[in-house]
């Protein structure tokens, strides 16, 4: 089918099409084929309703125009239910690849390469932020494709209604199966989570709700836009690993924009490439050998206890995100009179919806286990909603890229 979908869309001959096992792909299928003119490697891409849904994908014009490294695609398609990107095959590992090694093994060296690579793109990408953050108009912040990414993911795409889209066909009226306590999306929805002995101020419903409320694209405008990738999730990074130095550069920028809200533009980088690492969002099956958790409700609270935590390589990227991204981002949306009171609130939320709209966390639902969905609630939980009258390392992360006066 899919030998017979780029024949017709390209007018090549495909051969040797080979489809990827990734877990990575969560939208996605990857893979390899070859033709007479070499070897190529393809990327499909499609959403819910996309057919419904404003904007284009696959803008990489964009991104190579503001000076940020990224793949160009040698033939695209941007037709709903067809949107296809080929690129001539490359030999260089995916920086998520790398990482995921790192996870599992730390190598002091190597994560000092993959590190400092990091830091160089981020150190551009922050450049491109710099040179080209303005205020924007609410129809602008509501035509970018980011917006399939958060908010489009709650509602049902072509009515419009809340609760839709895929936290309707997820969550809603579904059951919750965790070590210890099962519970229906009533009772889980309305649960005060209590994390490590932490107490968190929202729950889940309450957090959707926030979300649906603030995460209105139109109301986005009020931080500004810039030219952003804004799913450049490391899936979507090659790693060129050179003499002196590693060099990372993007592909498939399927969500980029000329004027992405700025307070989601490193959202999806900072959950996806950090936070939702080591293995609990993507690998389950092995996050399920490797950690604890167990689940205690009563009385509307629901207590979870586990020993999951970032690994080495996933803390000093928190820290180059941080210091690199983040702080300068948001002292340069101050500076510049563009930094909503809220902005905190805003980031949370969004935080809050990248590990729970991009797959199903339910156990049995789709990849997950009753300890994998428990550490993936509570991660969300922890990165979407403040705690009660104390301190976590999210909240650490959040004090540290305050801006100053």
């Amino acid at each position: 089918m899919l030998a017979e979908l780029l024949r017709d869309l390209f007018a090549i001959e495909p051969r040797n099409v080979a489809i990827n096992h990734d877990q990575y792909s969560l939208n996605s299928l990857n893979g390899f084929f070859a033709t007479d003119d070499g070897e190529f490697f393809f990327k499909f891409h499609q959403e819910e309703g996309e057919e419904a849904m404003s904007g284009e994908y696959y803008r990489a014009d964009i991104l190579a125009r503001a000076g940020l490294p990224v793949d160009q695609p040698i033939h695209m398609s941007v037709l709903p239910g067809e949107q296809i990107l080929v690129y001539r095959r490359r030999r260089d590992p995916r920086f998520s690849d790398v990482l995921r090694a790192l996870d599992l093994v730390d190598d002091p060296a190597m994560r000092a390469r993959a590190v400092a690579a990091e830091t160089a793109l981020s150190q551009t990408v922050f450049e491109v932020y710099r040179q080209s953050l303005g205020p924007i108009a609410p129809e602008q912040a509501s035509a970018e494709p980011i917006n399939r990414l958060f908010y489009e993911r709650l509602i049902d795409p072509a009515t419009g209604t809340y609760p839709g889209g895929r936290l309707g066909s997820f969550y809603i009226g579904k059951p919750f199966r965790f070590p210890g306590a099962d519970l229906t999306w009533e009772q889980f929805a309305g649960a005060r989570f209590v994390i490590n002995g932490i107490a968190y101020r929202d729950t889940v419903g309450e957090l959707f709700d926030r979300a649906h409320a603030r995460l209105l694209p139109a109301l986005l405008a009020d931080a500004g836009g810039v030219v952003a990738h804004g799913d450049a999730h490391n899936a979507n990074v090659w790693y060129t690993d050179g003499a002196e130095r590693a060099v990372l550069s993007f592909f498939d920028p399927a969500f980029a924009g000329a004027h992405v809200p700025t307070l989601l533009a490193e959202v999806k980088t900072t959950f996806h490439n950090i936070l939702a690492h080591p293995l609990w969002l993507y690998d389950p099956d092995e996050a399920e050998t490797r950690y604890e958790a167990t689940a205690q409700f009563r009385d509307g609270t629901l207590s979870v206890e586990t020993n999951w935590t970032l690994s080495p390589v996933r803390r000093d990227l928190l820290a180059v995100k941080a210091d690199r991204a983040w702080r300068p981002l948001l002292q340069l949306l101050k500076d510049r009179g563009l930094l909503p009171a809220d902005w905190r609130d805003v980031v949370r939320l969004a935080l809050f919806l990248c590990p729970t709209l991009v797959m199903n966390l339910r156990a049995g639902a789709g990849r997950h286990n009753p300890t994998s969905s428990l550490i993936a609630f509570a991660n969300a939980v922890r990165a979407g909603s403040e705690p009660i009258d104390t301190s976590d390392d999210l909240c650490g992360l959040f004090d540290r890229i305050t801006p100053g006066p």
